[in-house]
C-alpha cells in the first residue's frame, strides 16, 4: 500500500515538475522576446528632443516624454515640462509608441491625390454621362 502510494505520489510530482519547467523557460522566452522587440523600437525612434514617446511599464504607469539616452539595457525618457528624467529598464517596459503619431507625409501625399482624383472625375465625367457629352452648362 505504501509503495503504490509513494509511486502515484512521485509519478505527480515528476509531471508537474516537467509542465513547470516547460512553462517557466517557454515564459523566459517570450519575455526576452518582448524585450528584444521594445529595444528595436526604441533604437528606431532615435534619441533627442524630436524622438518623442510614450511608454507604458509593466506597472500600468505611462511615461510621456522625449528619448533622451538609448542604452543596451535601458533607456532615459525625459519629460520635457518639468525635465524631469527616470531611466526604465526594457525589461520593464511593456510597450513605447511615438506620440503624435498621426499621418505621414505619404499618406496625406496618397490622401491628397485620391480627392484630387475624385473631383477631376465629379468634374470631367460626371457632365458627360448626364448632359450625352455636351457641355453648354456647368456641372450637374
Amino acid at each position: 500500500m505504501f509503495r503504490r502510494t509513494f509511486a502515484i505520489i512521485l509519478s505527480g510530482v515528476l509531471l508537474v515538475t516537467a509542465f513547470g519547467v516547460q512553462h517557466v523557460l517557454a515564459q523566459t522566452a517570450n519575455e526576452t522576446q518582448a524585450t528584444e522587440k521594445i529595444r528595436a523600437k526604441v533604437q528606431k525612434i532615435g534619441v533627442g528632443s524630436n524622438a518623442r514617446v510614450e511608454v507604458k511599464l509593466r506597472d500600468n504607469t505611462r511615461l510621456k516624454g522625449y528619448i533622451s539616452t538609448a542604452e543596451q539595457d535601458s533607456f532615459t525618457v525625459t519629460d520635457s515640462k518639468t525635465g524631469s528624467t527616470r531611466t526604465v529598464s526594457y525589461a520593464d517596459a511593456s510597450g513605447v509608441k511615438k506620440q503624435g503619431g498621426g499621418l505621414s507625409s505619404k499618406s496625406w501625399i496618397i490622401l491628397g491625390a485620391a480627392v484630387v482624383g475624385a473631383v477631376v472625375t465629379w468634374i470631367i465625367v460626371k457632365p458627360a454621362l448626364s448632359d450625352g457629352g455636351t457641355q453648354t452648362r456647368g456641372p450637374c
